[in-house]
């Protein structure tokens, strides 16, 4: 049911520490807003129009700004359909987004176009954006932000054998990284160097993230660590470059993980959720960068359509988003009580 809801962070705070949380719908998007800082109210939803997309993702950079990215899907001549990228964003929370603007595609061939993946966002410390979409030829291309607001032209980064289902992460350093899985069992990297510099390529990794499974976080300044299921054996594993690949139990998952860093207890832990094959939502915490001492699933009692995201509110609270069968945004948000305990979910 993957197409009530849009990909990246599409549960997320804002400025003013209020959620917003974005579904997707027939024609376009709902989106819902939290009334004050915590919740539990929310306003909504509003029904924000799209053009003809075949995905979506939203990316949200340190301004708190959301940026909406599609993938449009037109009709082309000779029965190629035509199909390009386009951007609109969200500057204040519960404030109307911009109109939608053309961003092109990597490939002026429109047959070739026909064959750009799903798009990917990222954002820079200085607010740049940033945007990675597989190429016909199975490579990555980047178009991102120039210095003055104006679009720098599409970029080759070059590569091959490049599945759906890229990993973007920008760290407290400003450093933009990119995990781009392939179906040759070598999944590709690249990251910068210095904050919005040249996107640079990073050896590759011998992991197989199953397609659209995959996420990165930073686990500690300038740490990343990326999450995923096994195409193979369906198990979820993690990696740090220069760590060992390190198996993370719990029973098979569907669709892409989620993680996010939070304060339990006073420790700064990673929390990670995943949607099982029964639909149910699978929760499990650890120390930061201690998935090696052992995670323990836990179920939340939540059937979802999709996958679950995790956010905190604005007082630093665990909150789950999910979608039910029917399209309805639910929220779960933690309780006062030691550890991670949700409550039970509500229907917004």
């Amino acid at each position: 049911m993957s197409e009530f809801v849009v990909d990246g962070r599409w549960l997320a705070l804002g400025k003013d520490g209020r959620l917003t949380a974005f579904v997707r719908t027939r024609g376009g998007l709902l989106r819902w807003t939290e009334e004050a800082p915590g919740g539990p109210k929310w306003t909504g939803p509003d029904f924000i129009e799209t053009p003809e997309l075949s995905h979506i993702t939203v990316a949200q950079g340190a301004d708190g700004y959301w940026h909406l990215l599609g993938r449009r899907v037109g009709r082309g001549t000779g029965g190629t359909p035509a199909v390009d990228f386009v951007l609109a964003t969200q500057f204040q929370t519960g404030r109307p987004i911009t109109e939608w603007r053309e961003l092109g595609s990597p490939s002026k061939d429109p047959a070739r176009a026909a064959m750009a993946g799903p798009p990917v966002g990222a954002v820079s410390a200085s607010g740049r954006l940033h945007l990675f979409v597989r190429h016909a030829g199975g490579g990555v291309s980047l178009r991102r932000e120039g210095r003055r607001g104006a679009w720098d032209g599409w970029k080759n980064l070059q590569g091959q054998h490049a599945i759906d289902g890229f990993a973007a992460v920008t760290t407290s350093a400003g450093l933009i990284e990119l995990l781009a899985p392939a179906d040759n069992g070598r999944t590709m990297q690249w990251a910068q160097s210095e904050p919005d510099g040249e996107v640079e390529r990073r050896p590759n990794l011998r992991i197989s993230p199953a397609p659209g499974t995959a996420v990165a976080l930073e686990t500690s300044p300038g740490r990343v660590t990326y999450y995923w299921v096994d195409a193979e054996t369906g198990g979820i594993l993690c990696h740090r470059v220069g760590d060992w690949i390190i198996p993370l139990g719990g029973a098979p998952a569907a669709g892409r993980l989620t993680a996010l860093r939070a304060v339990l207890d006073g420790y700064d832990c990673t929390v990670l959720a995943h949607w099982g094959y029964d639909g149910q939502v699978m929760l499990a915490a650890c120390g930061s960068e201690n998935e090696g001492g052992g995670l323990w699933w836990s179920p939340t009692g939540e059937a979802t359509a999709c996958a679950p995201l995790l956010a905190l509110d604005a007082y630093g609270r665990v909150v789950i988003g999910t979608v039910d069968s029917s399209g309805a945004l639910r929220i779960v948000r933690q309780s006062d009580e030691p550890g991670l305990v949700m409550r039970p979910g509500v229907r917004v």
